[in-house]
């Protein structure tokens, strides 16, 4: 089993910052791309950033500047500098990490969901 947990959500006014940070554990053999999406009531989620398992990032285009990801492999665990927050940047935030488990002699890769952390951008 595998499991993805994120934390550092919170309330934070408008150009404050925050940290997100994500952790993978259990039976993994090896972790993949990782990646922030995030969700505002009405909205489809959307990505936000994404790190490959050699440090390629990408963001979209409205936090680029903003918002930095990076990971330490070491730890399994993903991180979500965000700076300059918006008011628009209200969301909750989930971390999806592609997993690759070994079942039996197979390898098997996946996508895995944390529960996701809320972050709040007001005055």
């Amino acid at each position: 089993q595998v499991q993805v947990v994120e934390s550092g959500g919170g309330l934070v006014q408008p150009g404050g910052s925050l940290t997100l940070s994500c952790a993978a554990s259990g039976s993994i053999y090896s972790l993949n791309a990782m990646g922030w999406y995030r969700q505002a009531p009405g909205k489809q989620r959307e990505l936000v950033a994404h790190i490959t398992s050699g440090g390629i990032t990408n963001y979209t285009d409205s936090v680029k500047g903003r918002f930095t990801i990076s990971r330490d492999n070491a730890k399994n665990t993903v991180y979500l500098q965000m700076n300059s927050l918006r008011s628009e940047d209200t969301a909750v935030y989930y971390c999806n990490a592609a997993v690759t488990v070994l079942f039996v002699t197979r390898l098997h890769t996946s996508d895995y969901w944390g529960q996701g952390t809320q972050v709040t951008v007001s005055s």
